[in-house]
C-alpha cells in the first residue's frame, strides 16, 4: 500500500494528527489524498476558510499532501466556482501537489458551465450500489471540467457485509476464466462502473485489505458492464415515467 485517503473533518476533525501521530516518519513514504469543506459548524466553501485549512493540512500531517480535494461540493453550490480557484491556487502555491473535488452526488453540479480550472481528480462513488442518474452525473461532470485523472470510492456503498452483496452473484463482472472472491470481484466491478483509475475502500481489517489489493490483477467483463449499465438506465427511465 503506498497511497492514503483522509479528510480534514475525519475522526472527529483529528484525522491528521492521528495519521501523523500512528505512522510517523513513514508518512512522507505515502501518497496521501485528503478532502475539506465540512467544518464542526457545517459544510461551507467559504474560499478563506478553505485556504486557512489546507495551509494547515501540512503542518499537521508532518509533509504536503499529494491531493486535496472538495468535500461534497454539492452541499453548498452556490459557493463551487469560488472554491475550486481557491484551491487551484492553493495547489500553485506549494500547499499541495494536486487539487480536485469528491463528490457523493453530483447531480446538482453536472449540467452547469462552470467558470473553473481544471480539476486534477474527480472522485466519485463507483461499483454496483450507485444508483444510474448519480453514475451518470459524474461521468458528465467528469467529462465537463476535463479532470485530468478519476477516481472511485465506496465500492460497497459502505457496508461490505450488507445483504445486497449475499444476493449478488458478482462473479458475472469477472472477464472469463478468473476466479476471484466476492470482494474481489466487487472491487473489480467497481473499477469499471464508472471507469477509474484508483478506487478508495476503507476497511479496519488488515485480511479484507490484502484481499482487495490482491483483486488489483483481474480483469472486468466489460460486455457484462454495457449490459448492467444499460439495464440501470432502462430502470432509471421506468422510475421517472412512473413519477
Amino acid at each position: 500500500m503506498t497511497r492514503l485517503d483522509t479528510a480534514f473533518n475525519y475522526q472527529r476533525f483529528d484525522a491528521h494528527r492521528s495519521l501523523a501521530d500512528a505512522a510517523g516518519d513513514l508518512l512522507a513514504s505515502f501518497e496521501i489524498s485528503t478532502k475539506v469543506g465540512f467544518f464542526p459548524d457545517g459544510h461551507d466553501l467559504c474560499p478563506k476558510r478553505l485556504r486557512t485549512v489546507v495551509r494547515e493540512v501540512p503542518e499537521q500531517l508532518g509533509c504536503v499532501p499529494g491531493t486535496v480535494l472538495l468535500h461534497n461540493p454539492e452541499c453548498s453550490a452556490d459557493g463551487f466556482e469560488e472554491a475550486c480557484t481557491a484551491l487551484s491556487e492553493m495547489r500553485d502555491a506549494g500547499y499541495c501537489r494536486a487539487w480536485g473535488l469528491s463528490s457523493w452526488n453530483p447531480q446538482a453540479l453536472a449540467d452547469h458551465d462552470w467558470a473553473v480550472p481544471r480539476p486534477d481528480v474527480v472522485m466519485v462513488r463507483a461499483g454496483l450500489s450507485v444508483p444510474a442518474p448519480v453514475l451518470e452525473a459524474a461521468e458528465r461532470l467528469s467529462a465537463r471540467l476535463g479532470a485530468r485523472a478519476v477516481w472511485g470510492m465506496a465500492p460497497f456503498g459502505g457496508d461490505a457485509a450488507g445483504p445486497l452483496w449475499s444476493g449478488i452473484d458478482t462473479s458475472l463482472f469477472l472477464a472469463s476464466g478468473q476466479r476471484a472472491s466476492r470482494v474481489q470481484a466487487t472491487v473489480t466491478a467497481a473499477r469499471a462502473i464508472p471507469k477509474v483509475e484508483r478506487l478508495a475502500v476503507g476497511t479496519s481489517s488488515p485480511a479484507h485489505l490484502e484481499e482487495i489489493v490482491q483483486a488489483e490483477s483481474l480483469a472486468v467483463s466489460v460486455s457484462t458492464v454495457d449490459r448492467y449499465r444499460a439495464l440501470l438506465r432502462r430502470r432509471a427511465e421506468r422510475v421517472d415515467t412512473a413519477s
